[in-house]
């Protein structure tokens, strides 16, 4: 994981740290008793943290100093920030199994649900996943909670499904509620609707959800065109304004919200190697691969395209992804914390529902990531980050 490893001794410290590079990395100090915890952090300039670490000591001063407690330095070298945070995670997920989330402090990506697994199902705002083989259906990441309230809010006005968040037991005699009264809910909890009606309406959120708004923009365009056909100008006015409602909503829509367990792609990051790119694959939400991707063929003597080495180093095996709903939490953590940064370095390409990715566009973004030019195309930020 940290590929370098170096002996440390107070007398050699000038040679040490001309060995390592002044760039960003992640790195192990390990000390001269074997019982204490090592030193685990990540720097934009090792060689310079190092000095202040393992330099000699200024009197008076008051920062931290390791000098004569450190005995080996482990590192990696990394080409971005994205790197060395997700690289960072794994080295403390390693030595600190236990403790690595304390010292991690991720805060957990803001998804929507869909309890399907409810005998009535309904939606809600969670930062937790349940069992991965689990019927729920999650969609996300979004930059805060309050972005994904109001994605859930909106887009439920057009629907009839049920906001309550209690387990229902349907009594006829049940007076219902407000959203009832506004003929905005089926009213499940009085009998208000057949169990089949409710189910229509719930398949209906679904496939909207699972499709990012396009299944309603399908069914209103298709009714507004109806309208039209048939001379009911008002209903196609009133459909008309449902349409650019509905269009406005979905336009806020970050391109990286999916539902989870579809949500694939490929990130491209600066490398370390300055004639390489970095591409990490993701998918369900998983970073399930790292790879060093050189701009030129290692062997020139063949003629291949670009994309045509792209997929093959995309398509290679690739190890099996993480199997708990925990691990799945902190991998989005990470791909949502660099994501909505107000700046990031790097580029995402997001597959689409049958996974194909958009190879073309992956291409010019690898140029571009490799010279260090701006984004074609960069989502702002829709919410700080809570």
């Amino acid at each position: 994981m940290l590929t370098r490893s170096l002996e440390f001794t107070p007398e050699r410290d000038e040679e040490i740290f001309e060995d390592v590079p002044a760039a960003p990395a992640v790195f192990v100090l390990r000390g001269t008793d074997q019982s204490a915890e090592p030193y685990v952090s990540k720097t934009a300039n090792l060689r310079r943290r190092l000095q202040r670490l393992l330099g000699p000591a200024t009197e008076q001063s008051k920062r931290l100093n390791l000098r004569g407690r450190v005995c080996r330095v482990e590192y990696c070298a990394t080409g971005s920030d994205f790197e060395s945070g997700f690289l960072l995670y794994k080295t403390l997920r390693q030595i600190f199994p236990k403790k690595y989330s304390e010292r991690l402090r991720l805060r957990f990506s803001p998804l929507v649900k869909l309890h399907l697994g409810n005998l009535y199902p309904r939606a809600s705002v969670t930062t937790r996943m349940g069992r991965l083989e689990g019927p729920s259906a999650y969609y996300g990441p979004f930059a805060s909670r309050t972005a994904a309230e109001q994605f859930a809010n909106d887009s439920l006005d057009f629907f009839k499904m049920r906001r309550c968040v209690e387990d229902l037991n349907p009594n006829p005699q049940f007076p219902g509620c407000i959203y009832s009264e506004m003929k905005m809910c089926l009213a499940p909890c009085f009998k208000g609707c057949t169990d089949e009606e409710y189910g229509g309406e719930v398949s209906r959120v679904r496939s909207y959800f699972d499709s990012g708004g396009e299944s309603l923009i399908r069914e209103i365009s298709a009714a507004r065109d109806n309208a039209s056909n048939e001379l009911d100008f008002e209903a196609a006015a009133t459909l008309h304004l449902r349409m650019e409602k509905l269009s406005a909503i979905i336009g806020r829509l970050p391109e990286i919200v999916r539902r989870i367990d579809r949500l694939s792609g490929v990130i491209v990051q600066p490398s370390a190697d300055q004639e390489c790119v970095t591409l990490f694959q993701f998918r369900h939400g998983f970073v399930t691969k790292q790879i060093s991707f050189p701009i030129q063929p290692p062997d020139r003597t063949k003629s291949q395209s670009m994309e045509s080495r792209i997929q093959g180093a995309l398509t290679s095996p690739l190890p099996d992804p993480a199997k708990t709903a925990l691990e799945a939490m902190e991998h989005l953590a990470i791909v949502r914390r660099w994501f909505y940064r107000g700046h990031r370095i790097g580029e995402i390409f997001i597959a689409d529902e049958n996974g194909a990715l958009p190879m073309r566009r992956l291409v010019r973004g690898i140029s571009r990531v490799y010279r260090g030019e701006k984004p074609e195309m960069q989502d702002p930020p829709k919410a700080a980050l809570e």
